[in-house]
């Protein structure tokens, strides 16, 4: 995943705001990228409305 790239929020591994589980379904466009806790690399997206949050990379599907 590349930054600029249009990704879908497709799943949510764990428990989030409701903010952020409102994005399940939505494309948004990769920002840059973001240490989790040891344990990988989150992706930070932004939508169309300027809302900003990191996912895990196996929480998104690339656009076409």
């Amino acid at each position: 995943m590349e930054i600029g790239q249009k990704v879908k929020v497709f799943r949510l591994r764990d428990r989030v705001s409701s903010p952020v589980v409102k994005r399940l379904g939505q494309v948004g466009t990769i920002q840059g990228y973001k240490m989790t806790d040891g344990s990988g690399v989150g992706v930070v997206v932004r939508f169309d409305d300027n809302f900003t949050t990191w996912f895990f990379e196996d929480e998104l599907k690339p656009m076409q």
